[in-house]
């Protein structure tokens, strides 16, 4: 039975990563899940200098899911390359690196400083709805996700992969934007932005006032996006948006997506991917299917 893919001319040995953010760069979850089974491990946010990340309260569980205005805290590019790239090489993992900048600037900074390091794909994060700065204004302009893409495609070593927003009105738009720029494969979705009040304090419950939606409920807005994404470009998808078991997974596939992330889930159940990759092998012999590729956008 064959569950490996390919994004991009990199082999991941099967259809599932993790989403950025939710998983560290897998220090967190390496008790629970054998790293090097996982078709790669995607990192949090990787940006050119340590970032803080937003004031406190930054999570709120919501129904359906939770908001997260993290604003992407991160230790910056030199702990990454000392610390974390490491520590994943050992453990088997194959990287993909979510990238993050307020600039054109930062973002190629950051991709010239992976040019030389055991890295599979760069995830270059221009759809973070929690960052004031440059992220929301690449991920939602057609124009500037071009530029942005052309010019971190010009400075990479390795295949690019934007991630796009689903905060926009037509998703497919942005695809062929970000494939014109040259981007080699898209994720998506990112989160959708939402907001909480508390109403016994008359306040935000978020101290950013808005976070990023994820888990079960914006499950159906991302297969949508992914099945309109993969039939108007040609390449290779990631999909993700509220994927936490084998079924949410296999949807996604169905709809054209090469590969899936589980992020949310993990939080809830640290083996989550794993029971997402046995889930697929347990329908795959049920239905005699011989190769995952066989299910890739199989619905038209």
């Amino acid at each position: 039975m064959n569950l490996s893919v390919n994004i991009a001319g990199v082999t991941m040995k099967n259809p599932v990563t993790t989403g950025s953010g939710t998983f560290g760069s897998g220090q967190e979850y390496n008790e629970f899940v054998d790293l090097s089974k996982l078709g790669a491990v995607t990192t949090k946010g990787v940006a050119n200098v340590p970032w803080p990340g937003n004031p406190t309260t930054r999570v709120a569980e919501v129904y359906g899911g939770m908001l997260n205005a993290i604003g992407l805290q991160n230790p910056g590019i030199d702990v990454f390359i000392e610390r974390d790239i490491p520590f994943l090489k050992e453990a088997g993992a194959s990287i993909i690196v979510n990238v993050c900048g307020k600039s054109e600037k930062d973002y190629v900074e950051v991709v010239e400083r992976l040019s030389d390091q055991p890295v599979d794909l760069l995830e270059i994060n221009v759809s973070c709805p929690n960052v004031k700065e440059g992220g929301i204004a690449f991920g939602q302009d057609p124009k500037a996700l071009y530029e942005i893409t052309k010019a971190v495609k010009a400075k990479a070593a390795q295949p690019i992969m934007m991630k796009l927003s689903p905060n926009v009105t037509d998703i497919t738009e942005m695809a062929k934007a970000a494939v014109e720029g040259g981007s080699d494969a898209l994720s998506l979705i990112n989160t959708l932005t939402g907001m909480k009040i508390d109403i016994e304090k008359r306040d935000f419950v978020l101290a950013n006032k808005t976070g990023g939606m994820s888990g079960p409920a914006i499950k159906p807005v991302a297969v949508r996006m992914v099945y309109q994404a993969a039939n108007a470009v040609d390449v290779p998808i990631i999909g993700m948006g509220g994927i936490a078991t084998a079924q949410d997974a296999l949807e996604f596939l169905m709809a054209g997506a090469t590969a899936v992330s589980v992020g949310t889930a993990n939080f809830m159940n640290p083996t989550a991917t794993m029971d997402v990759i046995h889930g697929i092998e347990d329908y795959m012999r049920r239905h005699k299917i011989e190769d995952i590729n066989e299910l890739i956008g199989c619905v038209k």
